[in-house]
């Protein structure tokens, strides 16, 4: 018995992928990527409060959601369709999609895990999703229960269904720059994956420091590695500031060309499938420092931090911005020395 090569012609493997860039530019966002502008992914309502242990109310999420959009942030990471079973604090994915009063100039997109969170997040009526996967064999073993290999067929799986239902889609690859299980991460690997996450079909790949090992230098060196794979207009950073180091990885990173940056305001969050990966860079800080560097964001500064200080608040926690904090003391006691000024007229005119 003859076996016939499973292997494509180039032409066709050629036209496969000329078909899959078409169908990626076509539906991906409208750009803002110029050098003085910098795109501000938000993801607080997402990766920020999926680790908080007490439930918060489909309500205060909603109103975090509609805040930060209002704040100027052009795209807002709303919720993610998993099941309640692994990360109960998503488990109103559905209500919290539907209930958003949207911003025509505002994204949403929500994170799938898996075919049956795709068509769920389909079904709520997404149209922009996120898939992910991982630069480390154990990581993705212990986060999805499958090997690296597998992880990105069932990333594919879910590029092309989102595809071909007309969805913009978002990858995020994790663990770049360290693993809380093997160490340091080879770079040229992080670089193959998110290659084949490009060449499958993602508008835009976040390369996540998860567990905010990572330094400028190591930063640098990643980013040397990934800028020959894919074009740096289709890349993110997602840094975590567990040591200390998210800004200036940041920093680091605009010195290459980055010009996507995820936060979270308050500084909301981590992942709960890293040990010791406490606390997403606050996008306070994030904009804070861009502001300083003359790069503009379209976020309302003062407005997000009033965000900031609500949400922390509603989960009964202190804000972890530190420009968040600053800015507030320095506002309060302004009004502090105001009303003192306008007491001491008073006085004086008796």
């Amino acid at each position: 018995m003859r076996f016939h090569s499973l292997v494509l012609p180039k032409k066709t493997l050629l036209m496969n992928q000329v078909a899959v860039n078409l169908r990626r530019n076509f539906i991906r966002p409208a750009s803002n990527y110029t050098r003085d502008f910098v795109k501000i992914v938000e993801v607080g309502p997402r990766d920020g409060l999926q680790n908080e242990k007490v439930l918060v109310p489909a309500k205060v999420k909603i109103e975090l959601i509609e805040r930060l959009a209002k704040n100027g942030v052009p795209v807002v990471e709303a919720t993610s369709f998993v099941s309640p079973k692994w990360v109960p604090q998503m488990g109103d994915n559905k209500e919290v999609l539907q209930s958003i009063t949207k911003k025509p100039d505002v994204f949403y997109p929500v994170l799938t895990p898996n075919l049956k969170g795709l068509d769920a997040a389909i079904e709520a009526g997404a149209e922009e999703v996120a898939l992910f996967t991982a630069a480390t064999e154990s990581f993705n073993r212990k986060n999805t229960n499958c090997s690296t290999e597998e992880s990105l067929v069932r990333a594919k799986e879910i590029l092309k269904k989102a595809l071909d239902q007309n969805l913009r889609v978002r990858g995020y690859l994790s663990c770049v720059l360290g693993c809380p299980y093997e160490g340091k991460v080879n770079p040229k690997k992080v670089a193959e994956m998110a290659k084949e996450l490009y060449d499958a079909g993602c508008y835009e790949i976040s390369l996540g420091d998860t567990i905010g090992v990572g330094t400028a230098g190591s930063m640098a060196t990643l980013l040397e590695h990934v800028l020959k794979a894919v074009p740096v207009e289709a890349l993110a950073v997602h840094c975590h500031d567990t040591y200390g180091q998210a800004l200036a990885n940041i920093l680091k990173a605009l010195e290459y060309g980055i010009r996507v940056i995820d936060s979270s305001v308050a500084g909301l969050g981590g992942c709960p499938y890293a040990p010791g990966a406490k606390g997403n860079v606050a996008t306070e800080d994030v904009v804070y420092m861009l502001n300083g560097l003359g790069l503009k964001t379209g976020v309302d500064l003062e407005a997000l931090i009033e965000t900031g200080e609500w949400i922390s608040e509603q989960i009964g926690k202190p804000t972890n911005s530190r420009a968040g904090a600053a800015l507030m003391v320095a506002r309060r006691r302004k009004q502090s020395l105001a009303e003192a000024a306008k007491l001491k007229s008073n006085s004086s005119k008796l």
